[in-house]
This record gives C-alpha cells, structure tokens and sequence, in this order.
C-alpha cells in the first residue's frame, strides 16, 4: 500500500513540478514575451501559482466524495485528471501563435492540475496511514511525502536532458517533451491504484454507518482549530522548499551567475538524497512525535536560512550543492516527513480526508503559491539575501507558534 501511494503521488508531483520548472526557464518567453524579464518572470509565476488556489477547491471535492465513497476512487480520478491537464500543455501553442490565448489554454490546464493534486495528497497520505500499524503512522505517511521529491528528481531530470538539446530547440519545442512523457507515467500509475484495497478505517466507518453527509460542514462545526493548526504548520515546509526548487531557477542564473545546468544537477542530487530521508526522518517522527519533530525543523531550517543564500550566492558548484543538502535533503526531510502524519492525524475517520485536504492544500495556497513570487518582489526591491533569509524565518516562526500556541496544544490527535 505504501508502495502504491508512492508511486502515484511521484508520478503526479512529477507533472506538477514539471511546471514550475517551465515557469522559471521558459513560459516567460514563450507565453509572455511582450513583457520585461522581470515583469515576464512574474507572470510566468503566477501562472504557476494559480494551481494552488485550486488546490482546496480539490481538496474539499475529492474530500467530500473520499469521505463518502472510498479513497481508492478519488485516487484514480486525481490521477487521471493530472494526466489529461499535463500533456495538454505540451501541445498548447505559444503567444507568437494564437495570441492572447496562449497564457490563457496555459492558465486552464494549470487550474486542473492543481483541482487534481488537491485530491491527491489527501487520498493517498490516508490510504498510507490508515493502512499503517499502531506508532508506525508518520513512516508509512512519509511513502506518498516521498513522492514529491521523488516527482522533482523525475521533472529535474526530465528537463536537465532537455537542456542538453541545442538552446533554440529547446526553447521552440524541446521543453514540451517533459509533458508529453507525463501519458506514459499516468498509464503505469493508473495500473498500479486499479489494484489497491480500501482503506480499512473508512470501510469501517462505512459499517458503522457513520458517512457524514457534508463533510466539509462538519470539519468547519467541530474541526476548526484543528483545521487551523494543520493549515500554518506547513508553512516551514512549503516556503524554503518552493524559494530553492522554483524561486532560485531564475534568481540563479539571473543574479547570482549560477548555471541552470548547475541548479537542476544539484536540486537533483539533493532530492535523490531527498528520497531516502524523509522515510529515515520519519521514524525518528514516530520516536519523539511529529509536533516535536515540526518544531525542531523550524528551528533548524531558521538558523540555516541565511548561511544558505551566502553559499547560493558564491555560484560555487560545491557550496550550491551544499546549500541545496541543507536545505532540501535535511530541512525539507525533518520537517515534512511529520507533516502527513500530524495533519492526518488532527481529524476522526469519517471527515479525515477532507479535514487533512483541506488543510494540507490551504497551506499549500497560503505559503507555496506565493513563495516564488514574493520571493521575486522581495529580491527586487532589496537587493539581498538577507531579506530572502527573513523571509523564510518568518515561515519558521509562523509553524512554532501554530504549534505552541495554547488552543494548539489541545487539539486532539485520532
């Protein structure tokens, strides 16, 4: 089970990553090229970012039919429309072509991708955890957290290869091949979540007679606090992540004199690394607790956060790559590897699916879609690193209070 929830969930975080990517090195140039690098740059993000504002709009559709028909269900459907919106844009003609509606047919498909991964995490976190035995939670919930770098070192990768093409080829159609390839990994995942069981807590739930009828209602009657802490607690997770893996593409190579090849080989690396210790993150999440865990995370990833734009700032291959350890192979494991197990946590059975969506991807739109984009406002205006480094130590500081507060500490975990 914990296989499968991998798998699909990389497969799917492979197609929304592959985005991001595009955003920073090509949709600037491709769907807005009237504009100036830096105003280009922002549009390109915020095409990127639009995702997230769907994402809870998934989060509490899938969450309401995962609550009450079955998770394996939604997991099928969030996975398919992923597939349908990615190759989509592989074909979708660029702003010299068709005009304005170019960044428009773009805006769509990233809408429904973002519909679709909305539903994903959710579905596939509570088909992990609820399968997993007792004080082994936080393990089997860091299978599908796995899967994001997993879909980054996939889309990394995919893009890296692009890169070897000549630079107008890539640019004119060699970046569409990373979304055409999403059909064939949908096609492997698709076979691999025909095969799975329900999870047993919801069939129980089922047997019971216990299927709210409007799930999201419940959550918010009697699951607010816990909707609230679920929700902040990603905030140290989401933000220094997005400001190294979409944010420093462009901010990189642009201020910094760092080659693209160089980023994408390093964020690759580091999410490789990535992949083996978020599992190993999360037993010691099981040992300690993963609000403990969450907590140490936000200081360590607070201490680091300056230090780790000096080293970006070298455009030394060895200190990036470095910088990118830190941030990503450390950091992003101690602090969301708790994450699946903790949010999932904070909500009963029968509206956990939309409880911990919703949560999960209110967080996502609240720190992830706005990470790049302030990050390239912020950068603008100052000039430094040091306001960048503030900015994700303010992300650390807002994750520690949302779990130290006194309102907090009383949520019930199920």
């Amino acid at each position: 089970m914990a296989i499968a929830s991998f798998s699909g969930t990389a497969i799917e975080w492979y197609d929304f990553f592959i985005f991001g990517t595009a955003a920073a090195l090509v949709f600037n140039t491709a769907f807005f090229p009237d504009l100036d690098p830096v105003a280009g740059t922002l549009a390109s993000f915020a095409t990127f970012g639009v995702a997230f504002f769907a994402r809870p709009v998934g989060a509490i559709v899938f969450g309401h039919f995962g609550d009450r028909i079955g998770r394996k269900t939604m997991l099928v459907l969030s996975l398919l429309i992923m597939g349908i919106a990615t190759v989509s844009i592989g074909f979708i003609p660029t702003y010299d072509d068709i005009g304005i509606m170019a960044p428009i047919l773009l805006v769509i498909a990233r809408v429904l991708q973002g519909f679709a991964v909305g539903g994903e995490w959710g579905g596939a976190v509570l088909m992990a955890v609820e399968h997993a035995p007792p004080r082994k939670r936080a393990f089997y919930g860091s299978f599908p957290q796995a899967g994001v770098p997993a879909g980054l070192v996939l889309s990394t990768g995919a893009f890296l290869l692009v890169e070897l093409m000549p630079e107008a080829e890539m640019m004119a159609w060699g970046w569409r091949i990373p979304f055409w390839a999403s059909g064939l990994l949908v096609i492997v995942g698709l076979y691999i979540r025909m095969k799975i069981v329900e999870s047993p807590e919801f069939q129980q739930v089922k047997d019971e007679d216990r299927v709210t009828k409007f799930p999201i209602v419940e959550v918010f009657k009697t699951q607010t606090p816990a909707f609230f802490v679920g929700l902040f607690t990603q905030a140290v997770s989401l933000v220094p992540f997005y400001l190294v893996t979409v944010f420093m593409l462009s901010y990189g190579p642009d201020e910094m004199g760092i080659s693209r090849q160089v980023l994408l080989l390093t964020l690759l690396l580091a999410c490789v690394l990535d992949l083996f210790t978020v599992p190993l993150a999360s037993i010691w999440a099981d040992r300690i607790g993963p609000r403990k865990m969450l907590i140490f995370g936000s200081i360590y990833m607070a201490i680091i956060a300056y230090p780790v734009l000096l080293l970006f700032a070298t455009a030394n291959t060895v200190l990036v790559m470095l910088g990118m350890i830190l941030v990503i192979t450390i950091g992003h494991a101690v602090t969301y590897s708790a994450v699946a197990g903790y949010v999932s946590a904070l909500f009963p059975a029968a509206v956990r699916y939309t409880g911990a969506a919703f949560a999960y991807q209110m967080g996502g739109m609240v720190f992830s879609s706005t990470a790049p984009f302030l990050a390239t406002a912020i950068a603008a205006a100052t000039q430094g690193e040091w306001a960048l480094a503030l900015y994700i130590i303010l992300a650390c500081a807002i994750t520690v209070i949302a779990l130290t507060v006194p309102k907090a500490a009383k949520v019930r975990h199920h």
